[in-house]
């Protein structure tokens, strides 16, 4: 049996075992397992549709070959037919490649100023500017779980929370999970009196969301919870009580805050929620070499030597110097128009996957 078959009828036997699951009332008295059932099922909807595509074409060619000898009209058909079956099992064969177990997942996305000053956080929020047009162009719900402004109205830091409207096999990680790393800027910054030209940087860290905090253990003996007034644009309703919630997590040092909520337990539930992203992904790239080499390009220290992207202004231009990208429309990828770019990183780590 060859390596499709059998992975088709893995496919096969999973899917019909979701769709009893979905089809038994009592799997609704959870609702996070029946999130979990329902959006593994929609993963699979892609795969199924093609294998029912390429059954129905294959027989269409056995049925149209037997009849090519009685009826030329049916072997005009033979050449049209075969390559639709050779099209589909392209397609079927690609979609049970191995895969990135996290692409259906919705994202944790955080961005900092780093070398550069005042400059860096008005580039931080260019790039925070950037990707919410771009999950507005995906149709994706985006919610700012934290921010902390610079002077001059940039980030010095901002967490936000990126979630796809529906479940589906490619989800928001599929499409973002190369965005970790340090960002470089090239332009004349507007503290700049002399017009000369500035380097300075940010930093993106992305992580999965998982489902649930109870899928990540952590122990509240291993938090310290600090409160505070929130602050910043859009904090006027919140800001005359310690609603905003800062958790220190020990063990780690990781340190989260939200105050995008009006009440300090909605606050210290989506802190919860990102502080588990974190640690989840802790968890992943120690457990597997694999995922620790996957992530190496979120470089944690910001500096200006260690990029992943250029955004250079006075060319127009973006280079991505992982795959040698370069486009000269970073005037349209800073208005959310990403998918060249994206898909480009996307198919070179679909070769990578192949080539292993």
């Amino acid at each position: 049996m060859s390596r499709q078959a059998t992975a088709i009828d893995d496919v096969l036997a999973e899917h019909a075992g979701l769709e009893q699951q979905l089809s038994d009332p009592a799997l609704h008295d959870d609702p996070a397992n029946a999130r979990r059932v329902g959006k593994r099922f929609a993963e699979l909807a892609p795969v199924m549709a093609t294998y029912t595509k390429l059954t129905a074409a294959r027989d269409d060619l056995e049925a149209a070959r037997e009849l090519a000898e009685a009826d030329p009209a049916f072997a005009e058909e033979v050449p049209g037919l075969a390559e639709t079956v050779a099209e589909l099992d392209a397609a079927l064969t690609d979609l049970l490649a191995p895969r990135d177990p996290h692409d259906g997942d919705d994202v944790v996305l955080e961005v900092k100023s780093g070398a550069g000053g005042e400059e860096s956080a008005l580039f931080a929020a260019d790039l925070v500017r950037m990707y919410l047009k771009y999950c507005e162009k995906r149709g994706w719900k985006t919610t700012v779980l934290g921010v902390t402004e610079s002077d001059l109205g940039g980030y010095k830091d901002v967490t936000l929370s990126i979630k796809a409207r529906e479940a589906s096999r490619d989800g928001v990680w599929s499409r973002l999970k190369f965005e970790g790393g340090v960002h470089r800027v090239q332009r004349v910054p507007v503290t700049e009196s002399q017009g000369r030209i500035h380097t300075s940087a940010a930093g993106v860290l992305i992580y999965p969301e998982p489902d649930e905090v109870a899928e990540v253990a952590i122990d509240e003996n291993d938090l310290r919870v600090d409160v505070y007034r929130s602050s910043g644009k859009g904090g006027q309703g919140v800001n005359t009580t310690d609603s905003a919630v800062r958790l220190t997590h020990l063990p780690t040092g990781i340190v989260v805050t939200c105050q995008n909520e009006r009440s300090q337990l909605q606050n210290k539930a989506r802190a919860m929620l990102v502080l588990a992203a974190r640690l989840q992904a802790a968890a992943e790239e120690e457990a597997a070499a694999e995922a620790a080499a996957g992530r190496a390009a979120q470089i944690r220290t910001v500096d200006r030597s260690e990029r992943i992207r250029t955004y250079n202004f006075p060319e127009n231009r973006i280079t991505d110097h992982r795959i040698g990208y370069k486009a000269n429309n970073l005037d349209a990828v800073l208005a959310g128009d990403m998918d060249a770019l994206l898909g480009a990183l996307g198919e070179a780590d679909k070769q990578a996957r192949l080539e292993q």
